[in-house]
């Protein structure tokens, strides 16, 4: 037994399999092995000495690559948190479930049972805004409290969640201004590039909005679905439109097909790069150096961030789960919502859903990995800086922008959602004019 483990408690038992999972990104299912990992973690709800959080991600399925180690990293954030006393005299108890990489069925049904079962005081989790969306409903009709570590498309503001990762002006709007610039080599012809779901589908259409103004040109918009393999009439679309320019949301591991065949055609970033919002250092460990060496990322953190405390918390990661286990912008924002939740209950003084969320209604700041993050208490979402990485070789990134300050999170921004407004701490959603998209 590890000094980490809890008698009369599976959750530890089952970390190893997840751990053991992360290393080759699809988790062992063997037959033995399978039930005990589908099953959640515990029953009931807290007690005097744990509280229970939930861990919502797929484990397996073509958004593992993702997802996987977002999980590792909510872990770690709770060992850490453990083993400094806990939050309100509390160990905290994470309930792990695996939605599959399925939207659809399980996701919904994976947080209704941590809701309603489980009766988990928050959950971390989720990935693509399809998964998001199919939970929603569920946490708004029982109460309950997500924290989302994902960059996103907007147009969404719920009570019931805390959104950790970038929002549109965050991350599509100053990436747009950068590729226009001189600095990004002036590019002025898209052509946009997506996973077929809300985020990509949304995402591009703020970017349509945008480029007019920034006086770039959209030559063409294609979808694929998620775990697609042949890209060849995709690239064939692409070359025929003469871009200078891709604007890639595709997620998951399509991401490995797409840039290999962009490889195989002798296509180089030097002639058209592509600028991606969802590829980091987790998934780049499954793509060839050669075929993405030079492309282009937009985050608001890189594991090549060079500080004393980035440094450490990569080394602690590593150290945990492996050396040749990297850390990305949704991962570290994974690991930092746990804090955020850790830093909002103990302003409540509770770990009730409605007083956890009136602590957001100031301020809540943190400081993360990559450098202090806050809470936005209007909308829920973070204040964030914004990087642009270079790829090399080595499947790390050369940073070669950065924002000077934080950016103030506009999930709805004005050109693409007139008259739309969030404020929790006025009275929540104020709805503008019906967009289609």
């Amino acid at each position: 037994m590890s000094k980490r483990d809890i008698p009369g408690k599976p959750f530890y038992c089952r970390r190893q399999l997840l751990r053991r999972g992360a290393g080759s990104i699809v988790l062992a299912a063997t037959a033995p092995l399978a039930p005990l990992l589908l099953s959640g973690c515990g029953s009931g709800g807290s007690t005097d000495e744990y509280v229970k959080v939930g861990i919502l991600h797929s484990l397996t399925g073509t958004m593992a690559i993702s997802e996987i180690s977002l999980a590792d990293m909510e872990i770690m954030a709770i060992e850490e948190i453990n083993a400094a006393g806990g939050v309100l005299g509390r160990k905290i108890e994470p309930v792990i479930e695996d939605a599959r990489s399925r939207v659809e069925d399980i996701f919904p049904k994976k947080a209704a049972k941590l809701l309603r079962e489980d009766r988990v005081a928050a959950v971390f989790g989720c990935w693509t805004s399809a998964s998001r969306k199919a939970v929603l409903p569920i946490f708004e009709e029982h109460n309950g409290l997500l924290f989302y570590p994902l960059q996103y498309e907007g147009n969404e503001c719920s009570r019931n969640i805390v959104y950790t990762g970038l929002a549109p002006n965050q991350q599509i709007l100053p990436a747009i201004d950068w590729l226009v610039s001189s600095r990004g080599g002036g590019r002025r012809r898209f052509f946009l590039l997506g996973s077929d779901y809300v985020y990509p589908r949304t995402a591009n259409y703020i970017v349509g909005k945008y480029a007019e103004n920034a006086g770039a040109e959209i030559l063409g918009e294609l979808y694929t679905q998620l775990g697609e393999r042949d890209y060849a009439r995709v690239v064939d679309d692409i070359v025929n439109a003469n871009p200078d320019v891709i604007f890639s949301t595709l997620n998951g591991d399509t991401n490995v097909h797409f840039y290999r065949e962009l490889a195989a055609r002798g296509i180089t970033p030097q002639q058209l790069p592509v600028f991606a919002t969802s590829v980091g250092e987790d998934e780049l460990r499954g793509i060839l150096p050669a075929d993405v060496e030079g492309h282009l990322a937009g985050w608001s953190y890189f594991q090549s961030v060079d500080t004393a405390v980035n440094r450490a918390f990569v080394q602690r990661f590593k150290a945990e789960h492996g050396e040749d286990r990297v850390v990305s912008d949704p991962m570290e924002a994974a690991y930092s919502q746990v804090y955020l939740w850790k830093l909002a209950v103990e302003r409540a003084g509770s770990f009730e859903v409605d007083q956890v969320l009136e602590a957001f209604n100031d301020s809540i700041a943190f400081e993360a990995p990559g450098g202090k993050i806050i809470v936005d208490p209007k909308t829920r979402h973070t204040h964030k800086p914004f990087l642009i990485g270079r790829i090399r070789k080595d499947r790390q990134f050369d940073i070669v922008y950065e924002t000077p300050d934080l950016i103030e999170p506009e999930p709805f921004p004005e050109l693409a959602f007139p008259g739309w407004q969030c404020d929790w701490t006025a009275g929540g959603m104020s709805p503008g004019e019906k967009v289609r998209i």
